[in-house]
């Protein structure tokens, strides 16, 4: 029997925290042309990892509280708020089951991490955390396989060594997720998606790509260490240079709360 793929990101915290590239400023900018205004609202942000949604937000003027069921990741967190002079109140919980008080959220966030969740049951507590008239977000800022680039090698490489790892191949596009919203009743259901390149060196890359589902957060030590030196030796042979650019798509659905 093919065993259960269920990563622990908290093993990788500290790669997590390093290497991945935050949400980019500009997604802020699209909210806010979409009609949803950050300053002075209480936002939770949900599956908040290491706090990069959660620190956009904050720096934008809201009043944010972040949560994530990895306490290795919110002391992650905690420290790059420090570094970032923002605050962000962490708790240890799960999306499904936050433990917070009805209606007191005006926008509830989840970056790069809806797919983790038992969909029905995270769409029932945000509608219950949300204030009437609130709004969910989700957001993703996804790397892009191409036709022979990196991201495609890079992939190719995960797979051999974790073939239980099936998220390669993705377009950054996740239509699935208006449907659990619908379902649950969200309105006012829009999206808006845009590409950029985000520089990485070649050390930070491979650390970005250990801190995945598929490497650091799931594969024993000893496979880590293995990777990593082929990865290496992939970008030496095939992508040489000092700077690689990494294309990435941000895509982001917003809804309002339905009527209770």
């Amino acid at each position: 029997m093919t065993k259960q793929f269920d990563p622990d990101f908290g093993l990788t915290a500290q790669d997590y925290s390093r290497h991945r590239a935050g949400f980019p400023p500009e997604l802020v900018e699209r909210l806010v042309t979409a009609g949803l205004e950050l300053p002075g609202k209480d936002v939770l942000d949900i599956g908040t990892g290491t706090g990069s949604l959660a620190r956009l937000f904050a720096r934008a003027g809201a009043t944010v509280t972040g949560l994530d069921p990895a306490a290795a990741l919110l002391e992650q967190a905690k420290e790059l708020d420090r570094a970032a002079g923002v605050e962000v109140d962490y708790r240890v919980a799960t999306a499904e089951d936050t433990g917070l008080p009805e209606a007191s959220f005006d926008v509830v966030s989840a970056g790069q991490c809806w797919h983790w969740f038992d969909a029905p049951k995270a769409a029932a507590e945000v509608s219950r955390l949300l204030r009437p008239g609130g709004h969910v977000v989700i957001a993703h800022f996804d790397w892009l396989p191409l036709p022979g680039n990196l991201v495609e090698a890079t992939e190719s490489l995960i797979t051999a060594y974790n073939p239980r790892w099936t998220m390669g191949g993705g377009t950054g596009l996740y239509p699935r997720w208006l449907t659990d919203l619908a379902t649950a009743g969200f309105t006012g259901i829009e999206t808006f998606s845009f590409d950029l390149a985000v520089p990485y060196t070649p050390q930070d890359w491979v650390g970005r790509i250990r801190a995945s589902a598929g490497v650091g957060a799931s594969l024993p030590p000893e496979d880590i260490a293995r990777f990593t030196e082929d990865l290496h030796r992939v970008l030496r042979e095939q992508f040489p240079g000092e700077v690689l650019a990494v294309p990435h798509r941000t895509w982001a659905v917003t809804a309002t709360a339905p009527r209770h």
